[in-house]
């Protein structure tokens, strides 16, 4: 039988219990700790961004710290493009160039400084001088919820509802065209609307308005975009410059808002048809507007008493709302 003193057994449990604690401060790193001033997140924008085959869209990056404070990213910045069948990006600068297979690719576009990372979506969009509406391009109204009016209103087109399948205030307002509700015209009409919208959202954004309302001012043909919202207060006037294939584009990330008696005027040749405005949540046109273009919207558009619209009211997931006396005709 072993003797072993008690001193000696006290000695053979202390040292490998302490040997262990050596070993876990010599190899235990642990998680690093974020610290309010040093990058923890990176935002990359537009997101959706992207561009018809073949075309460019610059895409930048936004450092955050754990608080949401913006922070310097440090260098080197490094852009890559995760699935070559969507284009091809400057890994230095950020700029993409649209490959030649129309699509959606989810996540594509990473920023990475280090070991943080930020990521986008690319479309790429079927080149074209205009988005084409396919067979929504017959409707004034088209709504996925439902469509209202109070009284008097006007529409001198087709209107639709998809997947919703109602309108209210039918007489007394007036439509001219067919009445989609719920069918399955309406529903591939939204389909053609969804990718319409997706063509605007592609387009390369030429000049950001700032301030963010066009009043007042005189616009050649071109894309202008808002991170956020849009507005028109008294006169925009689109010059066409003498090209009747002049065509413009709005994009703005959430709400439109035109004021009382506000208008989109177009002179040398401008045309209500080649106006596009996406809207990247609500549409409010106000009292006595008159508005010339095609609003494609992803949640609702309202037009208040008296506002007129020579385009389409194109609501993708909610409602197109009418007041009293409104009237929407084809351009």
């Amino acid at each position: 039988m072993l003797n072993v003193s008690r001193s000696t057994a006290r000695l053979l449990v202390i040292v490998p219990v302490a040997a262990l604690l050596v070993a876990a401060c010599e190899h235990n790193d642990g998680p690093t700790i974020p610290v309010a001033g040093q990058l923890f997140a990176i935002t990359v924008s537009p997101n959706p961004g992207g561009a018809p085959v073949g075309n460019t869209i610059q895409y930048t990056a936004a450092g955050q710290d754990v608080n949401g404070t913006g922070v310097t990213i440090p260098p080197p910045l490094v852009w890559a493009n995760l699935n070559a069948t969507a284009g091809t990006i400057n890994s230095s600068s950020g700029l993409f160039t649209a490959g030649t297979t129309p699509g959606t690719y989810s996540n594509t576009i990473r920023a990475r400084s280090g070991s943080i990372s930020g990521f986008a979506t690319a479309i790429v969009t079927i080149a074209a001088p205009n988005p084409i509406l396919g067979t929504a391009e017959t409707y004034g109204i088209l709504a996925g919820s439902t469509v209202t009016c109070v009284d008097g209103g006007t529409i001198d087109a087709d209107v639709g509802v998809s997947p919703g399948s109602t309108t209210t205030g039918f007489p007394p307002c007036v439509i001219t065209g067919n009445t989609e509700l719920a069918t399955a015209a309406a529903a591939q009409a939204q389909i053609d609307l969804t990718t319409a919208y997706d063509y605007l959202v592609a387009r390369p954004c030429g000049t950001v308005v700032t301030p963010a309302d066009l009043g007042g001012r005189t616009l050649p043909e071109g894309v202008y975009c808002a991170a956020t919202s849009m507005a028109v207060t008294g006169t925009v006037t689109l010059d066409g410059g003498g090209n009747a294939n002049a065509v413009w584009v709005f994009q703005m990330g959430s709400t439109l808002t035109t004021g009382t008696g506000a208008n989109i005027a177009l002179i040398n040749g401008a045309q209500a048809e080649n106006v596009w405005w996406q809207v990247g949540s609500s549409a409010t046109l106000g009292t006595g507007t008159t508005f010339r273009g095609n609003i494609l919207a992803l949640t609702t558009i309202t037009l208040v008493d008296n506002a007129t619209m020579l385009g389409r009211a194109l609501a993708r997931n909610g409602a197109v709302s009418l007041g009293t006396n409104n009237s929407i005709t084809l351009p």
